[in-house]
């Protein structure tokens, strides 16, 4: 596939594009995080920094850096998968060969430069873009699509590659079993299986995004743990279950105010204080409530997230599992983040297959990137 602009520079090269086999790449994107305690600050720095997590009034705009480097966190986990290489392999167990990239969003390596150093490095003639969060967020996919376009409309070459971006697949039916598949395997685990709740845990984002900017994460979420239940069910499993929302570090800025100079005064770090509210119900709250209300074994599932890092690691390993057991709930299990499961990653594999024949310029599909539903 033809890769070709207007100045003369590109024309040999553009003769050479069209006789050449084509060449695929697969774009993996997550948000990344530090690998130690000096990376911290500057990785929220980046997270908080960004206008699609925080959304300050227009007012406050010039604000937003200066708030981001005012934060800071307690601890930090590195991010480290093989999913890159697991879903390389089984791309080419379908007789698809792609280099397969990853981008991060607010650490290293930088979804920049995966696209600038690597795929134009690579002369790549199609590209995949796919991001690691299996439901669709203003926050996280919507974010780095905003990151791409910025990216590729500046460039001549990029303008004109064909990409496909997947923009959620927490239908694929690989996924959804390989969920439940775990969650099997995790209740096995417990004395009494048919008695453990499942807590789907899920990381939050601000009721206006859902309300007024037309998030669909919400209901996205909703409707995946509705397919993983009912494949449950088809397996005989009848457990109850429930929801809630993490309040995570991506959660942890809601309001601020001015002195009588007009500086920036208090930086509130908590995401329940102030004017913007996350999605309820918040994880920590409906933990004690199930303490009280007499649950004594509770399996916990990640649902949103398909690597372990902090929000796992940290928070849900830790700190949730540390207020369970004091709020009377006697037996705690967890299931892992996919990670490189086979059949997960085969099924990201059947999702790039998929996601091939829509590939168009991204000066074409920038103008429908806002459907929610656009695969």
């Amino acid at each position: 596939m033809g890769i070709c602009t207007s100045s003369e520079k590109f024309v040999q090269e553009c003769r050479y594009t069209h006789a050449a086999i084509e060449k695929l790449g697969v774009l993996l994107v997550n948000i990344g995080g530090p690998e130690n305690l000096n990376d911290v600050q500057p990785f929220l720095c980046n997270l908080f920094a960004d206008p699609d997590v925080i959304r300050l009034p227009k007012l406050f705009k010039f604000l937003q850096r200066p708030l981001a480097k005012r934060l800071l966190c307690a601890g930090a986990r590195k991010f480290c998968c093989t999913q890159a290489d697991a879903l390389r392999t089984a791309l080419e167990a379908k007789n698809l060969h792609a280099n397969v990239y990853v981008g991060m969003r607010y650490w290293y390596p930088f979804m920049e430069e995966a696209i600038q150093q690597q795929i134009k490095r690579d002369r790549i003639t199609k590209l995949v873009v796919l991001p690691l969060f299996p439901q669709f967020s203003i926050t996280t996919t919507g974010s780095s699509i905003r990151v791409l376009q910025r990216i590729f409309m500046d460039d001549a070459y990029l303008s004109r590659l064909p990409v496909s971006i997947i923009r959620f697949w927490y239908r694929q039916q690989g996924y959804i079993r390989s969920i439940a598949d775990s969650i099997v395997t995790q209740l096995s685990k417990f004395e009494k299986p048919e008695e453990v709740l499942i807590f789907f845990s899920a990381h939050g984002v601000p009721v206006s995004y859902v309300e007024n900017a037309g998030d669909p994460y919400k209901n996205q979420i909703e409707e995946c743990i509705y397919l993983i239940m009912r494949e449950l069910k088809a397996r005989g499993a009848r457990n109850d279950h429930t929801l809630a929302y993490q309040v995570s570090f991506r959660t942890r800025v809601s309001a601020f105010t001015w002195n009588n100079n007009d500086n920036l005064s208090m930086l509130a770090l908590q995401s329940r204080v102030g004017p913007v509210q996350w999605l309820k119900p918040y994880t920590n709250e409906v933990l004690v409530e199930l303490g009280r209300k007499g649950v004594k074994s509770l399996l916990a599932v990640p649902i949103s997230f398909v690597s372990e890092h902090i929000e796992t690691l940290e928070e849900i390993d830790m700190g949730y599992k540390d207020l369970a057991l004091k709020s009377g709930i006697k037996n705690w299990g967890r299931v892992p983040a996919l990670g490189c499961t086979s059949s997960f990653i085969t099924d990201l594999a059947d999702a790039v297959v998929e996601a091939l024949p829509s590939a168009k310029a991204l000066s074409i599909l920038r103008e429908t990137a806002k459907e929610s539903d656009c695969r």
